[in-house]
């Protein structure tokens, strides 16, 4: 775990620069001191305890786009995944969804939600957690713990695990739908497809998972 204070250093960065910062600060035990500066000077080189990617940076306004045109009612639950493929034009960074709640008044529902990389069905990001809905046709915020990074013209799926009563769908679903900034006019565009297999009947036209949220 990264510790507050703590410079690591680039690639092209010299260790010995950074005996002028954390190494002297007392922030580090001389263990970690030593490891970090292997780290930095040999090859191969040794892992090291904390976080060695780049921390994602979120800049700009939160987006949202939304799949469907007309909410209708009664969409159940069993423990099968509502799932929708979809691919983006640009590289943005999805911080959640929008998700439907209950018709049956105000309620809590458990969920997990993923955005798997469909070829290789790896899960970039997942979160357990829950929700809690007026009743209402509106949609309710689901968030990742993190940011995930979504490359242009690459297939994903958006995965949502929901226990609780039925709840309101979507219909009328779009296969793209495009967002254009306000102010700089940049569109991203999203292309929907039918995610085969176990995905609770949700498709392009109808189902779960209506919004994504994400930053450009």
């Amino acid at each position: 775990m990264q510790r507050p204070g703590v410079k690591f250093l680039s690639a092209s960065e010299p260790a010995c620069s950074s005996s002028k910062g954390p190494a002297q600060s007392g922030i580090l035990t001389d263990r970690e001191v030593v490891s970090l500066f292997l780290h930095f000077t040999v090859n191969p080189k040794p892992r090291v305890e904390f976080i060695d990617r780049p921390r994602c940076c979120l800049r700009g306004k939160e987006c949202s786009i939304s799949r469907f045109q007309q909410v209708e009612s009664r969409w159940g639950y069993s423990g099968t995944s509502d799932r929708i493929r979809f691919s983006v034009n640009k590289r943005i960074f999805i911080v959640g969804f929008g998700l439907y709640g209950s018709i049956h008044g105000p309620t809590d529902y458990q969920v997990n939600i993923q955005i798997i990389h469909t070829d290789s069905n790896t899960i970039l990001g997942q979160n357990d957690t829950g929700f809690s809905c007026d009743g209402s046709s509106n949609t309710f915020r689901v968030m990742f713990k993190e940011p995930v990074e979504i490359l242009p013209t690459v297939s994903y799926t958006a995965c949502a695990t929901l226990k609780g009563p039925d709840s309101h769908y979507g219909t009328k679903g779009l296969r793209k739908v495009i967002h254009e900034s306000p102010t700089t006019g940049v569109k991203t565009c999203f292309t929907f497809c039918y995610a085969a297999g176990n995905n609770n009947g949700t498709s392009v036209e109808d189902g779960q998972i209506p919004e994504i949220i994400f930053y450009t």
